[in-house]
């Protein structure tokens, strides 16, 4: 069903993002990732390379509007399409609001919400001139429960939640365009190491004590919402590790 697909997944270099990216390799996607550590995303194609997919990779910072748009622009030249978009690029330096880490705030608010917007304003032309496309953002539980130490990230990803349906409501009924929001819980990558608030150590032994999701599981929600029929569009998908309580 994927194949010959074009897929841009964004933060491709480790967790989900990389994982995503082989995933809709091995189910027939041509793959273009993006993310600012080329090295792993020189690893990354050579994996997809070994089994026989198609990939181009591309240095990539969300948070720069002209690195978005040459990114897509590069995938067009390829491919001349783009059919599905993972914005996948998301920090996650959770502090105490109290402690002030305003430079984190400000790099959050680039990457999950500024990156988001500027990916997704890149391919929608591509999308409307055909008539069809898919979005899938990746948020988290944290844009449905608020919690102390969190309320800067939060917000990013209330945000994401928030800009998912909006869109849906603009470009699904009228463009044939799907829109989807992926909101997982704790998931096993390195997002716990962007935390430099010690206020937040009771948080991060608690959450490497659990079952975590896994990136594979979290690629294979991704595949779920993407493959569905065109008339299906799975507009919300919470996945959360069954250890986790909120």
């Amino acid at each position: 069903m994927l194949e010959n697909k074009v897929a841009i997944i964004t933060g491709a270099s480790s967790g989900i993002g990389y994982a995503t990216s082989l995933a809709l390799s091995k189910a027939g996607a041509r793959v273009a990732v993006g993310a600012r550590r080329t090295d792993r995303l020189r690893e990354l194609e050579r994996q997809i390379i070994k089994d026989n997919g198609e990939i181009l990779t591309q240095k990539l910072d969300v948070t720069t509007k002209s690195d978005c748009d040459s990114f897509v622009e590069a995938v067009v030249r390829k491919w001349e399409k783009i059919d599905i978009l993972i914005n996948n690029a998301g920090l996650m330096p959770l502090s105490l609001f109290v402690n002030r880490k305003v430079q984190e705030w400000e790099r959050m608010i680039d990457v999950n919400i500024k990156g988001v917007l500027y990916c997704t304003a890149a391919v929608i032309p591509y999308m409307l001139n055909k008539n069809s496309g898919h979005i899938v953002n990746i948020s988290s539980v944290a844009g449905r429960i608020v919690f102390a130490g969190g309320s800067v990230y939060c917000a990013t990803k209330h945000a994401i939640t928030a800009f998912s349906e909006g869109l849906r409501k603009e470009l699904s009924p009228k463009h044939n365009i799907r829109v989807t929001c992926i909101e997982p819980g704790v998931v096993s990558t390195e997002l716990l190491e962007s935390i430099t608030d010690e206020s937040m150590a009771g948080f991060i032994q608690a959450s490497r004590k659990m079952e975590n999701l896994h990136s594979d599981d979290v690629a294979n929600a991704v595949l779920y919402a993407i493959r569905t029929p065109s008339h299906v569009n799975v507009n919300e998908l919470l996945i959360r590790p069954t250890a986790q309580e909120r």
